[in-house]
């Protein structure tokens, strides 16, 4: 396979040093790197920037730029697309991990949506950093079987999508227990 891992996802941030705080003090992140630049690498456009970099536990980063003449939003979502869209997820241990980390973070005064249980596939909670990047804390909840069946069923739940774009007949193919639903709601 080409792709071995992720070695990092980039965004655009408000303010570095708010941001390496958020990141290494709210989630653990390692701040592992950071470099500033009058133009981009690979335009050599005049754009003044500092680019940081966050380990996460398999190595794998998410990484910032701020730029100090920035236009637009710092999340640089697009306006036609809900908020709920664009999202970065971070992988944590199981459920009990997330539950401490929602304690922790409303416990900051950081507003966090869920727990939601996607799918019987993934747990997780949803939250937003001082630039308003969507982020995802989420522990894998499937067995190795339901695993082995979400797989299998790939294909043919995107068929239903291509086909009808139309999710009320995905009970009657694939069974009552897929979907999602919020753990308060349940």
């Amino acid at each position: 396979m080409l792709c071995k891992g992720l070695h990092h996802a980039a965004y655009r941030c408000r303010d570095a040093r708010e941001t390496v705080d958020f990141y290494t003090q709210a989630l653990g992140l390692k701040f592992i790197h950071a470099m500033g630049e009058d133009h981009v690498p690979s335009t050599g456009i005049y754009s003044p920037h500092i680019h940081i970099f966050f380990e996460m536990e398999d190595g794998a980063c998410i990484a910032f730029f701020e730029l100090p003449a920035d236009e637009g939003e710092p999340s640089g979502r697009d306006a036609g697309t809900p908020d709920w869209v664009q999202h970065f997820a971070f992988r944590v241990a199981d459920r009990a991990t997330v539950d401490r980390a929602r304690e922790s973070l409303t416990g900051r005064g950081i507003a966090v949506v869920g727990p939601t249980i996607h799918d019987d596939f993934l747990y997780s909670i949803y939250f937003f950093d001082p630039s308003g990047h969507r982020l995802e804390l989420t522990a894998v909840t499937a067995t190795p079987e339901q695993d082995a069946q979400f797989r299998e069923e790939a294909m043919d739940v995107l068929r239903l999508w291509e086909k009808t774009h139309d999710w009320s007949q995905r009970a009657a193919l694939f069974g009552g227990a897929t979907g999602y639903r919020r753990e308060d709601a349940v």
